[in-house]
């Protein structure tokens, strides 16, 4: 009985076990069976360095964005968009607009840049809500950012959302309208190794009880 608060007091082997459960049969890394909530969250991590020799299809893309519509926004406006990066030119020509994140994914196969069209999130027929106005459309894709890695690491995925990117280039290269705002890119993949889980400051410390 003491095993359980003992993995707990290290999550890195917490976290190995859990990924025992993510080599199954199929698609590779995927689980034998469907992770619970807690795991996945629990083997969530920023990977920067991808297996080359593993590749990701359109069918399974189209699949983890299927799921991510269901993430809430404003009045259900859903202002995200997603560009995705799946052909080796397009791929290639994304990793150059990256700067120094290009060495930690150019063995990712899939990239994807998030965006969010403007005007939707904190506005009712055109007029601005309240004093934070566009910031809710930024909160409303980081939302749908965060069902796609979470879904991402359900379906045996590893993910890294990337804030250094050139956005005019990132416009260009895709056809993106200005009515968008670029946010970010996300690489798509499988790690080469588990990372350990960085320390979370104490509960205490973010939240307070009223």
């Amino acid at each position: 009985m003491k095993l359980f608060p003992t993995l707990f007091q290290h999550p890195a082997l917490l976290s190995a076990i859990l990924l025992t459960g993510f080599a199954g049969c199929g698609r590779p890394g995927t689980p034998s069976k469907a992770p619970s909530f807690d795991e996945v969250l629990a083997t969530r991590r920023s990977i920067r360095s991808y297996d080359a020799s593993k590749s990701i299809s359109e069918a399974e893309v189209r699949e983890l964005l299927t799921a991510v519509q269901d993430a809430p926004s404003w009045a259900n406006t859903q202002p995200t968009r997603y560009y995705v990066a799946l052909s080796p030119e397009k791929r290639e020509a994304l990793l150059g607009l990256i700067g120094m994140n290009r060495q930690r994914v150019d063995a990712a196969p899939v990239l994807i840049v998030s965006a969010y069209e403007r005007g939707l999130s904190g506005f009712f027929s055109g007029e601005q809500t309240n004093e934070l106005g566009d910031l809710w459309g930024a909160h409303d894709n980081g939302l749908s950012d965060s069902y796609l890695v979470l879904k991402a690491r359900a379906m045996g995925f590893d993910t890294l959302i990337m804030g250094i990117r050139d956005a005019d280039g990132i416009r260009a290269l895709f056809d993106i309208p200005e009515s968008q705002t670029i946010m970010a890119v996300i690489a798509l993949g499988y790690r080469t190794a588990d990372p350990q889980r960085p320390d979370r400051k104490p509960l205490d410390s973010v939240v307070r009880f009223y």
